[in-house]
């Protein structure tokens, strides 16, 4: 799997950059669309938005409109390429559906991703067995998933932990996602140690918000969340909000300051890395741990 600039995340790069270009010039949509020739402003507006795939023809014609500089021009043909790719992700990410792709191609290229869940174990940190028990479960209130394929794309997912240059990772977890619950004890059991596992290594800080504990009545959140950060500054900080149907993307400023102090708070109010490993060998009763398992393994 491709673990390059996320293609999304630049789309949005470059759509910010040529927004700001085409303001620059106090010119509007409509004023460049005639210039260029194009039927309707939608094109460009996508372009804009990053919600569309590039084509690096019309990016080109864009700067010729905009008259921006060599050096200029060349750093934003790199990200215009980089938005542009495609096929090769969809090739790699092969079965994934539209919800697990999302994930995928924020995660890939990042230097940082924290995620917050309050009810389960964070989908990078799942096991096989527990990863399907919670997708059939999901699947009574959705129509055509397919269990077994979604498994499968958590585990390509998980590759991303055992790379040579993984991210930073930070799993914040509400102390009732380790609770057993409705969990078969031999699927629960064998979670807890996959978390002990994972938090020996390097990379990934796995910490546990207690019960009662509160990051401020102002800013605790009401729903799972994920954030990444890239190793370019100017590629934008991502938040994506996990909701029962859908995620919601989240890139304007003020919204990914807001998801930062909540990420201070909570790990002000979590248990420290040690108090962490301490509860969960608890809750096994102090079995012994296994090392971390390569994901290529879990099936």
């Amino acid at each position: 799997m491709p673990w390059s600039a996320s293609p999304v995340v630049r789309r949005v790069r470059l759509g910010v950059e040529l927004r700001r270009l085409r303001r620059r010039e106090s010119m509007t949509l409509e004023q460049v669309c005639a210039r260029l020739g194009w039927a309707s402003t939608s094109k460009l507006s996508r372009i804009e938005l990053g919600q569309s795939r590039p084509d690096l023809a019309d990016v080109l014609d864009l700067l010729d409109v905009y008259e921006v500089p060599p050096h200029q021009r060349d750093e934003l043909i790199v990200i215009a390429r980089d938005a542009a790719t495609g096929r090769g992700w969809s090739k790699a990410l092969g079965e994934m559906g539209e919800r697990q792709r999302a994930y995928a191609e924020l995660e890939a290229g990042a230097e940082r991703i924290v995620e917050y869940q309050p009810a389960l174990v964070p989908g990078l940190l799942q096991t096989p067995a527990y990863a399907r028990l919670r997708v059939t479960a999901g699947a009574l209130l959705a129509d055509g998933v397919d269990v077994e394929a979604d498994v499968r794309a958590r585990a390509v997912r998980q590759e991303l932990l055992v790379r040579p240059d993984p991210p930073r990772y930070t799993a914040l977890i509400d102390e009732r996602a380790c609770d057993r619950g409705g969990l078969p004890a031999d699927v629960w059991r064998d979670q807890l140690r996959h978390l002990v596992a994972l938090a020996e290594r390097p990379h990934v800080t796995v910490r546990v918000v207690p019960r009662g504990a509160s990051p401020g009545d102002d800013l605790h959140p009401l729903a799972p969340f994920s954030y990444y950060a890239y190793p370019d500054p100017a590629d934008p900080r991502t938040v994506l909000v996990e909701t029962l149907t859908t995620d919601l993307r989240l890139v304007a400023e003020t919204d990914v300051t807001r998801y930062e102090k909540v990420i201070e708070r909570l790990l002000a109010a979590a248990l420290t890395d040690a108090e962490t490993v301490e509860l969960l060998t608890r809750c096994l009763g102090g079995a012994p741990v296994p090392r971390p398992r390569d994901p290529h393994e879990l099936e």
